[in-house]
């Protein structure tokens, strides 16, 4: 899923190009037309859905060491009851999440945060790299309501890194969790730890951005100087150093002020999709202690930001498998058990926001305001 993604890089444009580090006056609230995929990139959206479709048919009975027929039994014992409540747990989710996205934009609400959350999630889970997708659809709807580029740029970035590092550190986290990290497969326990050192490096690297607006200015200074020439021979009059340093900026601004909902936001949607694998794996038979199940999700949600497949689709249910296996979980039952939350964590997305388009289609939109007018600006003050 995208999500949240995050978890959540335009295709054909990008929120802060249009614009630069600011809103233009003249732009219309349709100006950013919704990016139409070209020749390749339908093949590849093509080429991505085969592939995923291909390791669930043929790796998830492999990995699991088991047949269809065995899978089907178990699949059986999801009834109604259940999926009524895993479907409440996948709403609950999404809706958390929205306080990641209205806490790194001042003035947007959480029926429009949910709107962008199931629309972006769903052109994600359909595309590979589909966080591209994902951020194209979120620049699209909130400009139409809006809101500045610079301010959903800002949001991006900073949604996209407390994602990132979340996702790492959960790994590391599973670890650490288990009573003896013998029980770990080799490649599970150097995975955890690349995973916890890259998130502490991103952590260092934002807070060292935030904190150093003479570091972000010499930066800028230096790329102005290496690539400043080639970029305004595209966008004449572009700065480099003035963009970052306007960027820097926001991102302390939205940071100082909405770091606490945007934690909320995104550890809330990790913790209810973890009930959520952890109530899908019981209803379909999987017995297993609770420390094991979040390793191996945490292993699931870090193979999502993998850009083969639509989502990590296939790729993430292949690798939680054979972590589960490895850990003497019911083989039918564990591949029965990431099929159903591949279901519904993924695919389940797709409706919803389908849903999410049209509701964004029947509101009503607004012209963007000028930066220095704006009320709905993410400056600090």
């Amino acid at each position: 899923m995208s999500s949240p993604s995050s978890s959540r890089q335009p295709g054909s444009t990008s929120p802060d190009a249009s614009s630069g580090h600011g809103s233009r006056s003249e732009d219309s609230p349709l100006s950013p037309a919704m990016p139409r995929p070209n020749a390749w990139q339908s093949a590849q959206a093509v080429i991505g859905i085969g592939l995923a479709a291909a390791i669930l048919y043929w790796g998830v009975p492999w990995f699991g060491e088991t047949t269809w027929p065995e899978i089907g039994r178990h699949l059986q014992l999801l009834g109604w009851a259940s999926s009524l409540e895993l479907f409440a747990l996948v709403a609950f989710g999404l809706w958390l999440y929205t306080f990641a996205l209205t806490g790194s934009i001042p003035g947007l609400g959480h029926v429009k945060a949910l709107i962008v959350n199931v629309a972006g999630s769903a052109a994600g889970n359909l595309l590979p790299g589909g966080g591209a997708a994902g951020v194209a659809a979120t620049y699209l709807m909130l400009r139409s309501w809006g809101f500045q580029a610079a301010a959903i740029s800002t949001s991006v970035i900073v949604t996209g890194v407390w994602n990132l590092v979340a996702r790492l550190a959960m790994p590391l986290l599973g670890v650490a969790l288990l009573s003896s990290t013998d029980a770990l497969p080799k490649g599970v326990r150097r995975g955890a730890l690349t995973g916890g050192i890259v998130g502490l490096v991103i952590i260092a690297a934002f807070v060292g951005v935030l904190l150093s607006p003479g570091l972000t200015q010499r930066f800028g200074a230096w790329l102005d100087r290496r690539v400043g020439g080639r970029v305004r021979r595209r966008r004449p009059g572009f700065e480099i150093e003035a963009t970052l340093v306007d960027q820097r900026r926001r991102l302390a601004g939205v940071t100082a002020h909405g770091w606490a909902p945007m934690t909320v936001g995104v550890v809330g949607y990790l913790a209810v999709y973890f009930v959520l694998f952890w109530r899908t794996m019981e209803a379909v038979g999987v017995d297993m202690p609770l420390s094991k199940l979040f390793a191996a999700y945490a292993v699931g949600r870090l193979l999502t930001t993998v850009g083969v497949t639509p989502g990590g689709l296939g790729v993430t249910e292949a690798g939680t498998l054979a972590v589960l296996v490895a850990w003497g979980a019911d083989k039918p039952a564990a591949a029965a058990g990431v099929l159903v939350f591949a279901l519904f964590t993924h695919l389940l997305e797709v409706p919803l926001g389908a849903l999410g388009w049209l509701a964004w289609w029947l509101m009503p939109k607004q012209p963007v305001l000028d930066a220095a007018t704006s009320p709905r600006s993410s400056s600090p003050t």
